[in-house]
């Protein structure tokens, strides 16, 4: 798989310096998607060790399993408040966990969905953006052609890679995307290079 999406990525000659310098990806599916979610919620505006460290006092919560949705109901937001969350991302993890529970969210349900049908279908949940969304459909759901277009990463790496301007806002993203097109169906094994080159590797 790794030969396959690095050969198309490398038919963009910016691109496949970067691909080149770092490791192969292979992209992973999970089972627990509202847990997912959670956690994913949990970990924004934090530092990847903060949002570690949140994460496992959670699960702490449960003794160290996943825990269910009910579970995750049943939490007092005083109790998610005490592993430090903010007042918001307690509701917003209580919510999550409703929406599961009276919707349904299992990664079968969701695998019958194309992309914006899964975007259109979490985003109403309060809390829950397209940018969160976008995370999920890469690393739960297993989405290889997903672009993750408002992310600041993703566009600082693209303003350093191909010298795209931010002041035009609209012609900014259009530039963004015309060149992602070229990546397509590989856009998310793309993102997560971008996101390497950024941080340094």
């Amino acid at each position: 798989m790794a030969a396959e999406y690095k050969l198309h990525l490398s038919k963009d000659k910016r691109l496949k310096k970067v691909v080149e310098a770092q490791e192969d990806l292979s992209i992973r599916h999970r089972k627990n998607i509202a847990l997912y979610l959670c956690g994913s919620i949990m970990s924004q505006q934090l530092s990847i060790k903060v949002a570690a460290v949140i994460y496992q006092r959670f699960l702490d919560l449960f003794g160290g399993k996943e825990p269910t949705a009910q579970q995750i109901v049943d939490t007092p937001l005083t109790t998610l408040r005490s592993i430090g969350l903010s007042n918001a991302k307690c509701q917003y993890v209580h919510n999550v966990a409703k929406f599961e529970l009276e919707h349904g969210m299992d990664a079968k349900k969701l695998a019958k969905m194309d992309n914006e049908e899964v975007i259109a279908y979490l985003t109403p949940i309060k809390g829950v953006g397209r940018w969160t969304v976008e995370m999920l459909l890469m690393f739960a759901l297993g989405r290889e052609d997903v672009f993750a277009i408002d992310d600041l990463g993703i566009q600082n790496a693209m303003i350093g890679i191909y010298k795209l301007s931010r002041e035009d806002k609209k012609k900014f993203k259009e530039d963004m995307l015309k060149v992602s097109k070229k990546w397509s169906p590989y856009r998310t094994y793309a993102c997560v290079h971008l996101w390497r080159w950024k941080d340094g590797e």
